[in-house]
């Protein structure tokens, strides 16, 4: 069964700034090969901003990007934008194949917090795609809050969650990648960004890969800008399934 090789880019994003943004990514993703997933930051082309959806790249100039980084990586290249759209701005992970197919999840949970729920339309669809072999959920930073969306049903092998989740509830991000592993016998990946941005909050970070089991299969110290890599064994995991099969045991949470 195949392995998925994975790749995390913790990194600092440049307030508002989309062509920044884009040319530090260029600077990050030259030379990378033989990764099966490249996964960048919440909100990579601008930060997290309440404004960002009207004012930063079109679309159609994230995409084309991600379709070049995709095609240069022979990757899957993931991340999410502050976007414009037809039904207003939207806070939209893109998943980019080198074939230039697109995944689009819009983030469902709005971090009211910072009224995200006041200049963002949340997304009503939960997606799941495969890619080499895995089934994959995406999901935005505050969804990862919310167990029942996040809930495997016996659809997907990895979820993956972009964030922008500040320093001061760090220890929230580490405990609930670890969880939504556990609960869901799958494995988690999560990539947040470092830095501060331009509303004085402050990122340590604290990317990580975690296995069904809970085990954090890579890392990195906090503050730190780096690429995280991992490497997944499918046929580990669905013998793991078969020897702890909770799954079974799953009370029946529907969404309305």
């Amino acid at each position: 069964m195949p392995g998925l090789k994975i790749t995390l880019l913790q990194q600092p994003l440049v307030w508002m700034d989309g062509p920044a943004n884009l040319r530090h990514f260029d600077r990050q993703l030259e030379g990378i090969q033989g990764r099966d997933i490249i996964v960048l930051p919440e909100m990579f082309t601008t930060g997290f901003a309440m404004e960002a959806a009207t004012q930063s790249l079109p679309e159609n100039d994230v995409v084309m990007w991600m379709q070049s980084k995709a095609r240069q990586t022979n990757a899957l290249i993931a991340g999410s934008a502050a976007l414009q759209v037809e039904r207003g701005p939207v806070n939209r992970f893109l998943l980019v194949e080198p074939d230039g197919r697109v995944h689009r999840y819009d983030k469902r949970h709005l971090f009211r917090m910072a009224d995200e729920h006041h200049h963002y339309e949340a997304g009503n669809e939960r997606v799941i795609f495969e890619w080499r072999g895995w089934r994959i959920l995406p999901l935005v930073c505050y969804d990862l809050r919310f167990p029942v969306w996040s809930r495997n049903r016996g659809d997907y092998d990895l979820a993956l969650y972009v964030a922008n989740w500040p320093a001061p509830r760090s220890l929230h991000w580490q405990a609930l990648l670890v969880a939504r592993a556990i609960e869901n016998l799958a494995y988690v990946a999560g990539c947040n960004r470092v830095g501060t941005d331009g509303n004085g909050h402050h990122y340590r970070g604290d990317s990580r890969v975690v296995s069904p089991q809970g085990e954090i299969l890579a890392t990195a110290d906090p503050h730190q800008v780096t690429r995280i890599d991992a490497e997944l064994s499918l046929t580990a995991l669905k013998e793991y399934r078969e020897k702890f099969p909770a799954w079974q045991d799953a009370d029946p949470f529907t969404l309305d």
